[in-house]
């Protein structure tokens, strides 16, 4: 990643430090609670991309890693999801999401779980669309006082990425779909390497460029289908 585009991370990164009371947000028309580290959806104009980009499998099973405040997890259960899980590492994430959920009446839809990826799942648990906003900056970033909330942003090396690759396949239900959240600020060239070892092809679905007070940046959303 050349110096510009890490200084935007890094100011991004900033402006999402500076949250340290509860806040409020409105985004597509709905109001949603933000915690002091969690990523916060209204810094970046790909929240409301991802969100109406998203084919949510209406009357299936929709799975969102790294749900942060639970926005697309609660829109997914809003938009006709019968069995919404909502994964996070982040305890103050999770406690996010369910506080959206219950803000907005899904909470018998939208079940929300604390872990790594795929961690907290059950055996059996498999769904027709998963979903990851991934944290696609692929270079380490200056240490800083919330190494958690700095998860959202970083994966050096996309080690994350290759075991979300290795392991999605077993949470699918048959004709399942995987998707994935990128922007021109993530190495594709490293995806695409990783995703053909795990079987898989990375395939832009929609894109656009937003821009933002940290600077315009290319929004894609990504499925990866069968190599």
């Amino acid at each position: 990643m050349d110096s510009a585009s890490l200084d935007l991370v890094r100011r991004l990164r900033q402006r999402h430090h500076d949250v340290v009371e509860p806040q409020t947000f409105r985004l597509l028309g709905q109001e949603w609670d933000l915690l002091p580290g969690v990523y916060a959806p209204n810094l970046t104009p790909s929240a409301a991309l991802y969100a109406q980009w998203l084919p949510y499998p209406v009357g299936g099973a929709f799975c969102e890693v790294g749900c942060g405040t639970g926005y697309i997890s609660v829109l997914a259960a809003q938009r006709g999801c019968a069995r919404v899980t909502a994964l996070d590492v982040s305890p103050a994430a999770v406690e996010n999401t369910r506080r959206n959920a219950d803000r907005h009446g899904v909470t018998d839809r939208v079940d929300v779980r604390c872990g790594d990826l795929f961690a907290p799942l059950d055996d059996g648990d498999r769904y027709d669309l998963v979903f990851w906003n991934s944290n696609f900056v692929d270079t380490a970033l200056p240490e800083s006082s919330d190494a958690m909330l700095d998860r959202a942003f970083a994966d050096p090396g996309y080690t994350t990425h290759d075991t979300f690759l290795r392991t999605v396949a077993d949470r699918l239900a048959p004709g399942g779909r995987v998707m994935l959240g990128f922007t021109d600020l993530g190495d594709t060239g490293l995806l695409g390497r990783l995703a053909a070892a795990r079987g898989w092809r990375p395939e832009p679905r929609r894109r656009a460029v937003g821009a933002h007070p940290d600077g315009e940046l290319r929004y894609e959303l990504i499925e990866l289908v069968r190599a």
